[in-house]
């Protein structure tokens, strides 16, 4: 096995070998790019589980008449605030023949409000085959309204479809944008890390060619495996992971530069020992993203196994492709300061000064880093989690300003009714109860299924959609029909799917965590072959994780006026903080180990932090600002997830690897290893008699 490992760096950097590998490399990747080269990425976006009865409930709406007529609503109102007049109300009506004409089918109204400031046309139409195809129908009737539109008022095209199709339309070119932002971001952090106008470009071109390659990939595996994702989150795993680990294995290949003549053996030097760190920090985060395969959210789901494929590209691409064409370009590719034996005055002056003073009084700055997280923790006070429908989106559309007009002036439930199917022969059953229950405006039955088995009924409620009065009523409503004998009565629609999106975001939570912290732990046992410095370890990044969570929220809360996180905002931002944590932990208590065979535990710590102090900070660093990137596409979600999991990389970069982790290597010393002996130890034989 350690001959198959010498062999290996060797063939990736000697002089032939670099050029065959690079052959191969470039063969592989436009093979597997010219194969998936036509594959699109999956579109589904269900934010509840499968088996929930709100899915349960649309399954059963397909099977309706015209399953494919949604309605939208067309909300009128004065530009200048003032009720509606009678000319205002008459030209509404002239609309409707107008919109007629262009859907096919016929629409209702328009409808006043009570107060006399709104009113709304119910137009339905013929929906796509998919979101894409929806966005465009939805884009030639708002045509349609505009070039009918009386003067002096307002019409906005909302609900369902006209959401929907807005949702779709927001990301045109997001992806693009956030590529390009992304490359922007790490192609200025790797030119400041490296400070040379050349080096930059080798990290950046061999993660932009597995990003590219992933994002074909992972499209081919979602659709294989039916799997919903967001590919923007995938880009910036890949750029942000893979640029890490360039970073770690560039750093060390310019230290052994430092001490070896041959620029060939000393990069199959940094690639033997860096090799361990990145695998093992590449292994936990792969294998913490596939927890996610048990999440019963479908868009939680296919994020982790496809994440997790397009991390193994990112590593394949680091592994294999960056060592041959550090090989073939040389030691000059640092110009202007290129590193020569003998050249080097002492390295990590700044970290080491930092680690020596943290171990000098190592109760002290374990207590000021422990409590800065307790600070950053305390904004987890307050916290909530759920956004409705308007709040989700960073900018404002149409559709959104449409409830919101809608909600002003009717009935807050008019926007997204609920929907009961019940067994037709039971149906006035249903709807008695239905009628008896506070919070229900009207309810009436819309349609039957052809072999009229079951009956369609559409509830309108008095509360807000997302509030948790809306979310109340769907719940009560749920208990109520379900007692109903024979009705076999389910409860659907958009506010009884959030509220299974809220259970089944929960569940997942409270399943995938503990799974998270099981595969981390593992992997540092493994790594570390100790008991004690994974539990010690594991509990510092549970404590960072909450401590960026807070921070997080608080900073949503106090700058952008998010009142709550998204649903699935604490899941991923938990496994996000976790495992990439556990990437930094990796990267530097394996150098520490490393170190502490020759000079101790404290010391080999303080050596540590003085030789990855640097790689580190600017690994954080790179990380954070990909992280930050995702604020440039359309959804909250992304928003605060790049915020929180930015944040809390750059405190564990500065904080919890600078200060708390060589703190409490500096109060437990070599307890630390335990039950294992001392590295140092290891290296002397026994004493006399022992």
């Amino acid at each position: 096995m350690t001959a198959t490992r010498a062999r290996l760096p060797d063939r990736l950097t000697s002089r032939r070998g670099a050029w065959i590998s690079l052959g191969i490399v470039l063969l592989t990747f436009v093979a597997l790019l010219g194969l998936f080269s036509r594959i699109d990425g999956p579109t589904g976006n269900e934010t509840a589980p499968p088996d929930s009865e709100s899915s349960q409930v649309s399954a059963l709406l397909d099977e309706f008449p015209n399953a494919d007529e949604q309605s939208v609503l067309v909300v009128a109102s004065r530009a200048d605030a003032a009720d509606l007049s009678p000319a205002d109300v008459a030209a509404l009506e002239d609309i409707v023949p107008a919109l007629d004409a262009h859907t096919g089918l016929e629409s209702s109204g328009p409808t006043v409000s009570d107060d006399g400031a709104a009113a709304v046309i119910v137009a339905p139409i013929t929906v796509g085959a998919d979101n894409a195809e929806t966005a465009e129908i939805i884009k030639d009737l708002r045509a349609e309204v505009a070039g009918h539109a009386p003067t002096g008022l307002t019409l906005l095209v909302t609900g369902g479809p006209a959401f929907g199709a807005d949702v779709t339309s927001a990301f045109d070119g997001a992806d693009f944008t956030l590529l390009l932002v992304t490359i922007l971001i790490v192609a200025v952090l790797l030119i400041v890390t490296y400070r040379s106008p050349i080096l930059w470009l080798l990290p950046l071109v061999i993660v932009a060619f597995a990003d590219q390659l992933a994002g074909k990939v992972t499209g081919a595996v979602g659709n294989l495996l039916d799997l919903q994702f967001d590919s923007g989150i995938i880009s910036v795993l890949v750029f942000g992971a893979g640029t890490n680990y360039a970073l770690l294995l560039i750093s060390r290949y310019r230290e052994e530069l430092l001490v070896d003549d041959d620029h060939r053996t000393a990069l199959s030097a940094a690639w033997r020992k860096t090799m361990p760190a990145i695998l093992a920090s590449n292994i936990t985060v792969v294998l913490a993203l596939l927890t996610l395969a048990l999440a019963v959210i479908p868009g939680t789901r296919g994020l982790g196994i496809s994440s997790a494929v397009g991390l193994l590209i990112a590593l394949a691409a680091v592994l294999f492709a960056l060592p041959p064409l550090l090989a073939v370009c040389g030691r000059r590719v640092f110009w202007p300061f290129v590193p020569k034996p003998g050249a080097n005055a002492e390295q990590g002056k700044v970290w080491k000064g930092i680690a020596t003073s943290v171990m000098r009084r190592p109760w002290l700055s374990l207590g000021a880093g422990v409590l800065v997280l307790a600070v950053m923790g305390a904004g987890l006070v307050g916290t909530t989690v759920g956004l409705n429908q308007v709040e989700k989106f960073r900018v404002q559309s149409e559709s959104a300003a449409g409830l919101e007009v809608l909600g002003d002036h009717f009935p807050p439930g008019e926007s997204q009714p609920i929907f009961i199917v019940a067994n037709t022969a039971e149906a006035e059953s249903v709807l008695d109860s239905v009628d008896e229950v506070d919070g229900v405006v009207r309810a009436h039955p819309i349609g039957e299924t052809t072999d009229g088995e079951f009956t369609k009924i559409m509830v309108t409620g008095e509360y807000a959609p997302g509030t948790p009065e809306s979310l109340d009523l769907v719940t009560e409503l749920r208990e109520i029909v379900h007692d109903v004998p024979g009705a076999d009565a389910a409860v659907g629609g958009a506010v009884a799917t959030d509220l299974d999106a809220r259970a089944g975001n929960q569940q997942d939570l409270l399943l995938i965590a503990p799974l998270v912290l099981a595969v981390s732990f593992i992997v540092l046992l493994v790594l570390l072959r100790s008991l004690v410095a994974p539990v010690v370890l594991l509990l510092i990044n549970v404590g960072s994780a909450a401590a960026a969570i807070g921070a997080g929220s608080w900073l949503s809360r106090m700058l952008f006026d998010q009142h709550a996180l998204d649903l699935q905002v604490p899941l991923l931002a938990f496994l996000f903080l976790v495992a990439l944590g556990i990437d930094y932990t990796i990267f530097l208590v394996h150098r520490a180990r490393a170190e502490a065979e020759h000079h101790g535990t404290r010391e080999g710590m303080v050596r540590a932090v003085s030789h990855t102090g640097a790689v580190i900070t600017s690994a954080g660093i790179v990380l954070a600002a990909v992280f930050a990137a995702l604020g440039v596409l359309p959804l909250v979600t992304l928003g605060q997830l790049g915020l929180i999991v930015g944040v809390g990389v750059i405190v564990d970069t500065l904080v919890v690897r600078t200060v708390i982790v060589p703190a409490v290597f500096g109060v437990l010393g070599d307890r630390i290893w335990w039950p294992r002996r001392a590295p140092a130890d290891l290296t002397q034989p026994p004493a006399a008699g022992r």
